[in-house]
């Protein structure tokens, strides 16, 4: 009986059973597959039992269980492939927020960094204006500042508002070949030792202006990087912008995106073996039939319950 072609295509028959039954780790599938096992066992150890009845049996029910199987496997994967999807989605995401908190570290940074050259090139001006000298007085690379992080991190206005702010008395400033300045400002910031730190960014369109606050003073004054032009800045214009930093809010998303993560994580995992609880209850059924102790005198009548596994191919219901 070993060299029987019918033995042969049941062992391959119950060798696909066992692989399904790995994946969908499921009670009633193992069962069907142990059940399955024994009953090729019975043709392959009593020749005088006629194994075309095996053959009818794996085409009846065996094959139309894989097949039902195979099916639910290949739904699952899809999605499956759809949760991890958007796990992908929000780790670019979580990489992307990572991203800008290291530039925003770089950022504030380099705040400290254009304070020193805004101070240091005011101070300079002063002198320049001072003694009439015709001296180049700002610090190099000045505008690279709002160059590299306007985009990102100066606030958008209006340009009107940019107009406003920007507007001036020509009888109140000082005037040369590099710069434009604010008297009053000036002398402000002769008294105050230049000793002021960045503010905050504001854009409009492809123009930046620079804000910058006296240290232990209440007061504001702003650099407008395309004239070479300081005047002081009345920080109330600026109501209507919100210029708190959250620096928690980017941990808060990332950590609620991991949070999703984890759930999608879980929820795949689940749906990757699920099975439909209609259909384990025909299978469920189906196993109790062919547990029988007499179902092989009825083996030639499994054809309903075969023809409702056939059906569910061909159905919604999974």
């Amino acid at each position: 009986m070993d060299d029987n072609p019918i033995l042969r295509e049941s062992n391959k028959i119950i060798s696909k059973l066992q692989l399904l039954s790995a994946f969908f780790e499921d009670e009633i599938v193992y069962k069907i597959f142990l059940r399955t096992q024994v009953i090729h066992r019975l043709y392959e150890t009593n020749p005088e039992l006629d194994v075309n009845s095996l053959e009818l049996f794996h085409l009846q029910f065996t094959q139309s269980v894989i097949d039902l199987l195979k099916k639910i496997k290949k739904i699952n994967e899809r999605n499956v492939g759809l949760f991890f999807d958007e796990i992908q989605l929000n780790t670019e995401l979580i990489n992307n927020i990572k991203n800008s908190d290291y530039k925003e570290s770089e950022f504030n940074n380099d705040k400290q960094r254009q304070a020193l050259k805004i101070n240091t090139s005011l101070r300079r001006l002063y002198q320049v204006l001072s003694e009439d000298l015709q001296e180049y007085p700002f610090a190099k690379n000045i505008n690279a500042f709002s160059a590299r992080y306007a985009e990102d991190f100066f606030f958008q206005i209006s340009a009107n508002l940019l107009a406003e702010l920007t507007d001036y008395v020509q009888e109140e400033v000082y005037t040369n070949a590099y710069a434009v300045i604010e008297r009053k400002l000036m002398g402000k910031l002769c008294k105050h030792d230049f000793r002021t730190e960045f503010y905050c960014g504001l854009s409009s369109a492809n123009l930046v202006v620079e804000v910058y606050k006296f240290i232990d003073h209440g007061m504001y004054f702003l650099f407008y990087p395309s004239r070479n032009l300081f005047l002081f800045c009345d920080i109330s214009k600026l109501s209507d912008i919100d210029l708190t930093t959250d620096i928690t809010r980017n941990a808060r998303i990332i950590q609620e995106l991991q949070d999703k993560n984890d759930r999608l994580q879980a929820s795949a995992a689940i749906t990757r073996i699920s099975i439909p609880a209609e259909v384990k209850s025909l299978l469920a059924e189906n196993y109790k039939k062919i547990s029988n102790i007499n179902f092989l005198q009825n083996i030639a009548g499994f054809d309903a319950q075969a023809n409702i596994l056939k059906t569910m191919l061909n159905t919604d219901i999974i």
